[in-house]
């Protein structure tokens, strides 16, 4: 049981050496940035005129804080085996 509750809630967090608290904090911003950036295209689609670049600019910003994170991560074969699975899904 403690070895699943581990599993589920810090496994991961751990591998990119982060707290619960903090990953919880930073995939909840990320939630909220794809739904505004999804909201935007969405008044797009209906007026072109509106929202021109919001959309992709927040998803290039979203890329680039995600790719400076990557680098800190250690090689794949130094990762935990479900850690490294979880990434084929």
């Amino acid at each position: 049981m403690h070895a699943t509750l581990h599993r589920l809630f810090l496994s991961h967090p751990q591998a990119v050496d982060e707290s619960y608290g903090e990953h919880f904090l930073f995939a909840l911003g990320f939630a909220a940035r794809l739904l505004g950036a999804g909201l935007a295209a969405l008044v797009h689609a209906i007026i072109p005129c509106l929202f021109e670049t919001t959309a992709s600019r927040m998803i290039r910003e979203m890329h680039d804080r995600i790719a400076s994170r990557a680098h800190a991560l250690p090689p794949a074969e130094l990762q935990p085996a479900a850690l490294r699975d979880a990434r084929l899904r």
